[in-house]
């Protein structure tokens, strides 16, 4: 069983927090107009790395952001370090995932109305 302790609760709403903050300012010119959301962010039990769920907004873009985001990982995960600085000792990998769910939602919706 796969259970999350309120360490890795408490450290991944924490980053997440601070990840959409730093996009915030960044603004959606950064990401050619689009606009991202972090929709979820999970941590590795030993802290060492996170997995950060975005969702892009137009999802045409989002191929193009996810790039964007892969290139920028080590400079966002050391703009986050600055943050996190006092209450963690190590800085967490961080790998963006494409959270599509919004899409998906779209998509039954459309299916729906048929």
């Amino acid at each position: 069983m796969d259970k999350e302790t309120t360490r890795q609760q408490k450290v991944a709403r924490q980053i997440q927090k601070d990840l959409a903050e730093i996009i915030r300012l960044r603004g959606m010119a950064a990401y050619d107009g689009a606009m991202l959301t972090v929709s979820g962010v999970k941590i590795t039990p030993d802290l060492a790395l996170a997995k950060v769920y975005v969702s892009i907004f137009p999802s045409s873009k989002a191929v193009d952001v996810m790039e964007q985001l892969g290139e920028e990982t080590s400079r966002l995960r050391g703009e986050l370090g600055r943050r996190v600085s006092k209450q963690l000792r190590i800085v967490p990998e961080l790998v963006f995932y494409l959270d599509d769910s919004l899409d998906y939602v779209e998509h039954i919706d459309e299916l729906l109305k048929k």
